[in-house]
């Protein structure tokens, strides 16, 4: 009976304490739920950015080619036969007129030939006048006379030979012109194809410079070009007089010639000059920021304000400054073109307009 009450007395004790524990274990549970704050809805803002409205206007285009400047005549001075130069009178840097004697090869066996037919040649002239009297009175036949005249013409043949071998031994200036430096001595042996000097007629002066393929269309005849050339802060013109009859495949340019109106020593042959084409405005141009512009692997893309949704459009580019890049196809006038935040906005995304942006 003892052991009964025992157990009896125990378990009482034993349920109390369970209740205690379990009432401070949802004490501590309960406390934790009412500490932790609701869960709040996130607001998503929408990003703003600046933005261009697209406007046509006037903008003439204009681009800078390098050109050289030509003589309107060059010529490499060389003889036409071989011999030695027995007078050579090339004025380095100086003026010459048509027909001047640059050089002189020796001739003096031509200069022999020339006097042994010249005797030769006043005996048959005897003999003809000879037998043309004889003729006359029938005292030769006609074929004898005939031969008599034809001796005379063949000495005189080869006279004019000799004479025009002399001729060739005279270098002469072909044109009125500036000769350069003399590349040869007096007593040098020269061949065909040996420069002796080379002459310039820089009374009037060319212009060469070549155009890409995409603006041969708006170069004309006539036409009033700019340029410069180093050494020289000052501005000339030069109108264009002709261009090539094709596109160069290398290349995809144009080349083209102008004659230069300004006169000045200063202007040398072989200097290179860069040249300014002023192309005829265009009135309805759209220009847009350069930094607009988003380039991509294949192209050019811009993105477009519209209703207030980020859309990428692709675009062709024309001239480009500092500041500006002509759109040549992909807008239009009225269309709003986003102008900052271009990294961080993606296709069809949700945006704003912070400001607008007046050229």
């Amino acid at each position: 009976m003892r052991f009964e009450t025992k157990t009896a007395k125990a378990m009482p004790l034993r349920l109390v304490t369970c209740l205690s524990v379990s009432a401070v274990l949802l004490t501590a549970c309960g406390g934790k739920k009412e500490n932790k704050p609701a869960p709040d809805a996130k607001k998503v803002s929408t990003p703003k950015v600046d933005a261009f409205i697209v406007k046509t206007q006037s903008f003439a285009e204009s681009i800078e080619v390098p050109g050289t400047i030509i003589a309107n005549e060059s010529t490499e001075i060389q003889p036409e036969v071989s011999g030695r130069i027995i007078s050579l009178n090339v004025a380095e840097g100086k003026f010459v007129t048509k027909g001047s004697l640059i050089a002189k090869l020796y001739d003096a066996d031509l200069q022999a030939q020339l006097k042994k037919l010249q005797v030769q040649l006043q005996i048959a002239q005897t003999n003809e006048e000879r037998s043309g009297q004889l003729l006359k009175i029938q005292g030769i036949s006609k074929a004898d006379y005939d031969a008599s005249l034809l001796n005379v013409n063949n000495i005189k043949a080869d006279m004019d030979i000799i004479r025009t071998a002399i001729a060739r031994t005279e270098i002469r200036a072909p044109f009125n012109g500036k000769l350069g430096l003399r590349n040869i001595s007096p007593g040098a042996y020269i061949m065909p194809g040996t420069i002796i000097a080379v002459i310039n007629k820089v009374d009037q002066l060319k212009l060469d410079f070549t155009v890409p393929e995409k603006y041969t269309s708006q170069i004309k005849v006539n036409q009033i070009i700019k340029f410069k050339f180093e050494g020289s802060s000052k501005t000339y013109d030069a109108k264009v007089m002709a261009s090539e009859s094709s596109v160069t495949e290398t290349t995809r340019s144009l080349k083209v010639r102008a004659t230069i109106q300004s006169a000045d020593a200063a202007i040398l042959p072989g200097a290179f000059a860069k040249v300014q084409l002023n192309f005829a405005p265009d009135p309805n141009a759209i220009l847009i920021p350069t930094q607009a512009v988003v380039p991509q692997a294949r192209g050019k893309k811009v993105i477009l304000y519209k209703g207030g949704t980020a859309s990428f459009v692709d675009v062709n580019t024309g001239v480009r400054d500092s500041s500006y890049i002509q759109i040549t196809e992909g807008l239009q006038a009225g269309d709003t073109v986003v102008v900052t935040g271009l990294l961080s906005t993606r296709p069809d995304a949700k945006i704003g307009i912070n400001k607008i942006i007046n050229q």
